[in-house]
């Protein structure tokens, strides 16, 4: 059974879509389930300005999705690293057991595109 709050990110998840010209895009996918989740990041001044998600997969990952876009929204980078996957299915008021790896995906989604970020400003 899942949570309230699970249901309400699955029905109407926050900041869906693509972020044109993102400096951050982190892509991670589960091919035993099938679900796959893509992070864009808005990043100025190291603080996330924007974040958007585009997931193909069950209404855990798109809860997930969505509230990881909540948790971050105008932290440092350093505050978004340390977003867990614990954090993230707390957020929601848990997950089901079956359903945690989706939680695991929004976080390491996020952890991508804070790589990416990071890499394309070494360059």
């Amino acid at each position: 059974m899942y949570t309230e709050k699970v249901m309400d990110h699955f029905t109407n998840p926050r900041n869906v879509g693509e972020i044109e010209n993102a400096n951050g895009v982190g892509e991670v996918g589960n091919a035993k389930c099938g679900d796959i989740m893509r992070i864009y990041l808005d990043v100025q001044d190291n603080i996330i300005k924007d974040v958007k998600f585009k997931t193909f997969g069950c209404g855990a990952a798109i809860a997930t999705s969505s509230m990881v876009t909540e948790l971050v929204m105008g932290k440092t980078l350093d505050e978004a690293l340390k977003i867990s996957n614990d954090a993230v299915a707390e957020a929601l008021d848990g997950l089901p057991p079956a359903k945690m790896h989706c939680s695991n995906l929004a976080a390491d989604a996020l952890h991508e595109a804070i790589k990416d970020y990071i890499s394309k400003k070494g360059k």
